[in-house]
């Protein structure tokens, strides 16, 4: 994953997370023990963006895009408690296929931000394989596409459980919005807010304040 230090020369990131039909994504040996022709359901049912843009004063936020996708195979239940989006919701749905131009236009070739950023990487590669765009083995992002607001926070507050909850609250961000539901775009909005209070250079830790590179 990048690091603070490799964002110096770059001027703009996109924010992004990603809501799932909670089914995990299948291995290459499975796939390629599937039925020749099988139709693979897709996992992504909702992206969501928000690109940071950095100014003479730090990061700011900008534009936002979002859209929902219809995967074409279930939604577990215990993952429609936590987003709250239903089958329903998406039946009439773009596919990721269809959306793919759109996102492909807002991210571009910047720098991807998103909190535990590894399960936006399988996803994405996932669908992208799914629409043939690469090889269930190939990788169209990798670490190197993305900085972690999760391996950024361990910095902050080591040992401190790693979830995105945790890592707002520790940052006085409001997250209320987020008692109810999930969602894409509420979440990549979180998470550009965690990132610019991590590297605008202070965190509040209980009583102390700590700059980034200061681990003493």
């Amino acid at each position: 994953m990048l690091s603070l230090e490799d964002l110096k020369s770059v001027d703009r990131i996109v924010a992004i997370d990603a809501e799932t039909t909670g089914f995990r994504v299948p291995s290459p040996a499975e796939i390629r023990k599937m039925p020749k022709g099988l139709k693979l359901p897709g996992v992504v049912i909702e992206i969501g963006c928000l690109e940071l843009v950095r100014g003479d004063d730090g990061w700011k936020t900008g534009e936002s895009w979002q859209r929902r996708i219809q995967p074409g195979g279930p939604i577990s239940k215990a993952s429609i408690g936590v987003h709250g989006i239903t089958p329903a919701d998406i039946k009439d749905a773009p596919t990721f296929k269809d959306i793919l131009d759109d996102f492909e236009a807002f991210i571009g070739q910047d720098v991807l931000l998103a909190h535990s950023a590894e399960n936006e990487i399988e996803f994405l590669n996932f669908e992208y394989a799914r629409v043939g765009r690469c090889g269930f083995e190939e990788m169209i992002f990798t670490g190197s596409d993305f900085i972690c607001t999760q391996e950024l926070s361990r910095q902050f507050f080591p040992g401190v459980p790693g979830s995105l909850d945790v890592l707002v609250d520790r940052l006085w961000i409001d997250r209320s919005d987020r008692f109810e539901h999930h969602g894409a775009l509420l979440d990549a909005i979180l998470t550009a807010e965690a990132f610019m209070k991590m590297a605008g250079g202070f965190v509040q830790d209980d009583t102390r304040y700590m700059s980034f590179g200061d681990q003493t």
